[in-house]
């Protein structure tokens, strides 16, 4: 039933890079060089987060025109400021800490695993991140992509059916002969009502220690893959 999936289809925050442990580690260091003091920066990344989904359900509803995800998230990183009451924040570093979106840091298996993948498969980004973020993540972290799929791309925020079918149109395939690779079984549960394939990869500290949500999978995916590596055993990479 594989033997006819010719792309895999990546979710890239979670699955690809570590969004959290990222924002972390930027936020402590703009806290040391900013003399900023009593912030939580994990609870920060997590309250940064939080948003995103309600923010781009503004925009699935039509309450909000098409935004790209760069432009969303710093609506997002504005009202995060001020609940954390980081204040004395130049505009130039609250954009540069709005890219931080940009330099995420890929889990350690990610970028051997695609390496091998790429052997065999077409590797195409399905994201909600718009083109710009995902290619200066792909070139700063080594991410071997063959193209830029996604929401972007598609005019259309997952789990919209349109993210979905337009990358694979835009492969010349079938959804069929398409693999969704993510840690999320949400997204699986979209892409396989489409057709799509599955491989879930659980990524168990993404929201940190005690995650509870995406740990194990939600039902029996085409493909159960501890990490990259795992996953490119499995698919005879």
């Amino acid at each position: 039933m594989l033997d006819q999936v010719k792309a895999l289809t990546f979710d890239v925050f979670g699955t690809v890079v570590d969004w959290r442990g990222s924002i972390t580690r930027e936020g402590e260091a703009l806290a040391r060089s900013k003399n900023i003091h009593g912030v939580d920066w994990a609870k920060f990344a997590d309250a940064w987060r939080a948003l995103y989904q309600p923010m781009m359900q503004e925009v699935r509803s039509g309450r909000r025109p098409w935004t790209k995800l760069d432009d969303l998230h710093r609506m997002n990183l504005d009202r995060v400021l001020r609940d954390f009451s980081i204040t004395g924040l130049s505009e130039p570093e609250i954009d540069h800490l709005n890219r931080v979106w940009h330099r995420l840091d890929p889990w350690p298996d990610v970028v051997a695993g695609l390496t091998r993948l790429k052997r065999k498969y077409i590797l195409a980004t399905l994201s909600n991140g718009n083109v710009a973020l995902m290619v200066n993540m792909a070139k700063r972290a080594g991410l071997p992509w063959d193209v830029i799929l996604g929401a972007e791309v598609a005019r259309a925020y997952k789990p919209q059916p349109e993210a979905y079918l337009r990358s694979a149109e835009l492969l010349g395939l079938r959804p069929d002969e398409c693999m969704m690779v993510a840690a999320h079984n949400s997204d699986h549960e979209a892409a396989n009502a489409l057709g799509f394939h599955n491989a879930f990869v659980p990524r168990p500290t993404e929201y940190g220690p005690g995650q509870a949500k995406d740990v194990t999978p939600s039902r029996a995916w085409d493909v159960l893959a501890k990490d990259f590596n795992d996953l490119a055993d499995r698919l005879g990479c």
